[in-house]
């Protein structure tokens, strides 16, 4: 499992850890890691042309340390200085004593101020136009992003930003140090111009943005370095990331005794006259969950039966259907008086329930709130938006305080959809972001299968974070497969197909 420590947290393990340190050994440290992770990335190191774009802190310090071991190495090194009368002057010495080079950054942009004669060839123009550390940016092999540290709250200021973008065009691959500059550590935003990177090497611990997106996608390839913090901090992180031995252990396995009431019995009330698929598909997932048995509820009997003829259907309402271990309501559902019959029939039992689509329309707070079985929220961002009575785009860029939010205010298990899935519970603890998925996944119907195998871990396995959080990896798994190694557009009865597949590879780590 990945966890993740806020900043404030991060820099109490490390002033606790350096206090029993020699002076600068914690940064020698993370240089050491942080060079060794860039000659990995170069193959060959001698020869090779290193750029490091250098604010002023400690994130500069590392760049500049880790540069002048590359340089001991015999790659061409040159620092390029955003603030050169507060660069770190132990870093910076030793980048000039390995042989190094240190320059400010250009406070243009532009070539108006060389006072050159462009002549007529164009590319030669273009050439001219840029500033000799955007001219450094474009001859280099690999560039480190020592910018701004894990401390940043904002997007990068203009001649950050321009490097940046200049270092983000040319053929290098492009390593963040610690953290992409212009992300928010803590939070996953981006609230301006930030650094896109290859890689990113992190120190002692992963950080909540580097997990999240839109803050995670920046990071390109992340690379954890031990600097010694772990025994300095909490057994609770911020965030944390299943991997697979985590799901695998969450996975519901029936005994030799099993028979399928023990195994579960999910109760699935989706679909309509109109949106028969959202019930087939929902249905889809709940069979592939684990749970000993579905019953459908609702006015797609027929289509649900002749795609899946195990299934138990009944016509309603969901009071009168049969005993069950847990429901999902809505996908599908319309916003008729029949559909907020059956939410109230659902939403009035005392199992667990799983909320999605149509069901969050209609949904009452206070009754979730009041009700004593668990309860599972899975909107995405628009959906979530309107049960918090907020725009998209703030969800969207505050994805971490909005799945916090829903949580707390509904008094249930959030499962925020989106490029990052995320899942927190009202009790509060660490929120689980999903590593898994592809953008493929974002397809008409898939929330649906999603909503029948959470529903499923509802019945037959754990509680309702770890149904959840087990859900949304194993449909990212299954997206991915359905995909393929180079991706092709699928659908949502090709990730439901799919979620066999994913299984097996998950237990096969068990």
């Amino acid at each position: 499992m990945r966890t993740a420590y806020s900043v404030e947290t991060v820099r109490g393990a490390e002033r606790e850890l350096m206090a029993r340190l020699p002076e600068g050994a914690l940064m020698q440290r993370a240089a050491a890691g942080l060079a060794a992770a860039c000659a990995d990335l170069l193959g060959r190191v001698y020869g090779a042309r290193v750029v490091l774009l250098v604010g002023s802190g400690d994130n500069g310090g590392d760049a500049l340390y880790a540069g002048a071991r590359l340089a001991r190495r015999g790659a061409g090194v040159t620092a390029v200085l955003l603030a050169p009368d507060r660069t770190h002057s132990g870093g910076l010495a030793a980048l000039r004593a390995a042989g190094g080079r240190a320059l400010p950054a250009a406070e243009k942009g532009g070539g108006e101020d060389q006072g050159e004669d462009r002549g007529d060839d164009r590319e030669q123009g273009r050439w001219e136009d840029r500033g000799e550390d955007e001219r450094l940016l474009a001859r280099a092999d690999l560039v480190l992003d020592g910018i701004v540290g894990i401390g940043g709250r904002g997007g990068l200021r203009p001649g950050a930003a321009r490097l940046a973008a200049a270092a983000h065009a040319s053929r290098a691959g492009v390593v963040a140090v610690d953290l992409p500059s212009g992300i928010n550590a803590d939070s996953g935003e981006v609230k301006g111009p930030a650094v896109q990177a290859d890689a990113t090497v992190t120190f002692g611990a992963y950080k909540p943005g580097l997990l999240i997106d839109p803050a995670a996608e920046r990071t390109g390839a992340l690379r954890l370095v031990d600097i010694g913090l772990d025994p300095y901090l909490p057994d609770e992180p911020d965030v944390e990331a299943l991997q697979h031995a985590d799901v695998a252990r969450m996975l519901p396995v029936p005994a030799a005794e099993s028979d399928k009431y023990r195994r579960g019995v999910i109760g699935v009330v989706a679909g309509s006259a109109r949106y028969p698929g959202a019930a087939v598909l929902a249905v889809a997932g709940a069979l592939r969950g684990g749970a000993g048995a579905v019953r459908y509820v609702g006015p797609a009997a027929d289509a649900v039966i002749a795609r899946f003829p195990e299934t138990l259907v009944h016509a309603g309402p969901p009071a009168k259907a049969g005993r069950v271990q847990a429901w999902i309501v809505g996908p599908g559902l319309g916003d008729g008086s029949d559909a907020r019959q059956s939410l109230d029939d659902v939403i009035a039992s005392d199992v667990p329930v799983l909320v999605d689509a149509d069901g969050l329309r209609l949904l009452d707070r206070e009754r979730v709130r009041a009700r004593r079985a668990p309860t599972v929220l899975t909107p995405h961002a628009g959906e979530a938006a309107a049960l918090l009575g907020v725009a998209r785009e703030e969800v969207e860029a505050a994805r971490l305080a909005s799945v916090r939010r829903l949580a707390s205010h509904y008094g249930a298990t959030a499962l925020l959809k989106g490029s990052t899935t995320l899942v927190a519970d009202p009790s509060g603890g660490p929120v689980r972001a999903n590593p898994t998925g592809t953008g493929w996944l974002a397809t008409a119907g898939s929330g649906d299968v999603l909503s029948g195998l959470a529903g499923a871990f509802l019945a037959s396995g754990p509680g309702a974070r770890d149904a959840a959080s087990a859900a949304a990896y194993v449909h990212g798994l299954a997206g991915r497969i359905a995909a393929g190694r180079e991706g092709a557009p699928i659908g949502a009865s090709d990730v439901a197909a799919s979620l066999a597949a994913a299984w097996r590879d998950i237990a096969a780590t068990a």
